[in-house]
């Protein structure tokens, strides 16, 4: 890759563009093509930003449409027709037909801004200021959200004191024998135990930079009836595992709770576009005007791509089936990986989101290189990078799946062979 002007201009905090290290030019569907013509399938998608993969015509066709006639681009909080027509599909499409009563709150451009807004919003109404949040949970870089966010990494680059959280232990942190909802209701219930009473709790229902950590839905519905007993808000992070990438548009339904406050973003666009919303119960929209706002937090050109995601896969229910069908089996090719690689020590996720957890970061490191070198885009993740993990768009078809998954098996396999070498050559050594 020709890479000086990125080395010599751009900050050291750059971090994707060292693990793909190509000058990408074009994408369609779930390929993605650099300067010099290779083509890669993409099972990343923009962390979770593209599920309807990219440039997807339905979405461009609007969009190219809106912009040659002039359409509102950038309108702060004033009413457009893009904003509305959003909110009607969004309410017929998506919060009528799960019997969800919400108010929209439009954020600035981030998914961070959606969660900002959504613990400031919880303060406010308890009028408390902790929050208990989750071992290995992510939820944004600025104040408040990285606050709430477990990774030391992000935490220790904030450079100050972090406070008004309290992490408590994800599903299974302990492993399956331990109730980690029994731990948390004993500090709730415990006046010695040196826990403030919470106004919130916030999590992802399927941890995505933690390490594709799923919580059961018993886990959930266990936690949701906690915060009723105890009078905690809760709000769910469904900024990556939304709009349908668990194969229900909320990764919450299987679970049939209803958190009171919902933070989304991400691929909530369809297009890549920046785009956040809260969802709040509304008797919880106590805000003052303008005492949450933000510049960006009218994109109507994200509105627009937005609206047409809405109508293209969910006016009803094939799409969802479509996901559920192929992440049932994506996970059952995963755990025949995993039979025929001793690397993976275990197979993780729900619908098109999952995860390999290995032996080690370097391990993983080393298959997604490998994988990139072989023409396939994925990530890793989890507190050590120990977890490869897969988010291809949810449009990408059973044969593109399964040559993902072919080059995936070729790397895992490379890998495993050097580092059964590195360990004969210690042996004798």
């Amino acid at each position: 890759m020709e890479a000086s002007i990125f080395e010599r201009l751009e900050s050291e905090v750059r971090s994707y563009i060292r693990s793909f290290p190509a000058v990408f030019c074009q994408a369609s569907g779930s390929w993605m093509t650099d300067e010099t013509g290779r083509r890669y399938l993409d099972f990343f998608s923009g962390a979770g930003t593209l599920n309807y993969g990219h440039n997807h015509p339905a979405l461009k066709d609007k969009l190219l449409t809106y912009l040659a006639h002039d359409g509102i681009v950038h309108g702060l909080d004033m009413a457009t027709g893009a904003k509305r027509d959003f909110i009607e599909t969004f309410e017929r499409l998506i919060l009528k037909p799960r019997k969800l009563e919400y108010k929209l709150q439009f954020t600035g451009p981030t998914g961070t801004n959606a969660v900002e807004a959504a613990l400031k919003l919880a303060r406010q109404v308890k009028d408390r200021s902790t929050v208990l949040c989750f071992t290995n949970g992510f939820h944004g870089v600025t104040g408040g959200s990285v606050a709430a966010t477990g990774s030391r990494k992000f935490r220790e680059a904030v450079g100050t004191p972090l406070s008004h959280t309290r992490f408590m232990p994800f599903s299974n942190y302990f492993g399956r024998d331990a109730d980690t909802l029994a731990m948390i209701e004993r500090q709730l219930t415990d006046p010695g135990s040196g826990l403030d009473r919470p106004a919130a709790v916030l999590l992802e229902t399927i941890q995505g930079e933690g390490g594709i950590n799923t919580a059961s839905a018993n886990w959930l519905r266990g936690l949701a009836a906690m915060c009723k007993r105890h009078d905690i808000l809760l709000i769910v992070d469904d900024i990556q595992m939304g709009c349908g990438r668990t194969g229900t548009f909320f990764s919450f339904e299987e679970a049939g709770i209803t958190p009171d406050i919902v933070t989304l973003s991400k691929s909530l666009s369809g297009y890549g576009l920046p785009m956040a919303i809260v969802l709040m119960k509304p008797e919880l929209d106590i805000w003052k005007p303008s005492a949450h706002n933000g510049t960006f937090r009218g994109n109507n050109a994200a509105f627009v791509t937005a609206t047409a995601a809405l109508r293209e896969f969910w006016s009803d229910g094939r799409f969802a089936e479509e996901v559920r069908d192929k992440g049932r089996h994506l996970q059952a090719r995963l755990e025949r990986l995993r039979l025929r690689h001793p690397l993976i020590k275990a197979v993780r996720g729900r619908g098109l989101v999952a995860g390999l957890a290995l032996e080690s970061g370097a391990q993983a490191d080393a298959v997604s290189e490998h994988c990139f070198r072989q023409g396939l885009i994925i990530e890793t993740c989890g507190p050590q990078g120990e977890v490869v993990k897969l988010l291809p768009p949810l449009t990408t078809t059973a044969a593109e799946i399964e040559q993902g998954l072919v080059l995936l098996d070729g790397a895992l396999a490379a890998v495993g062979r050097d580092d059964s070498l590195r360990q004969l050559r210690r042996a004798v050594a």
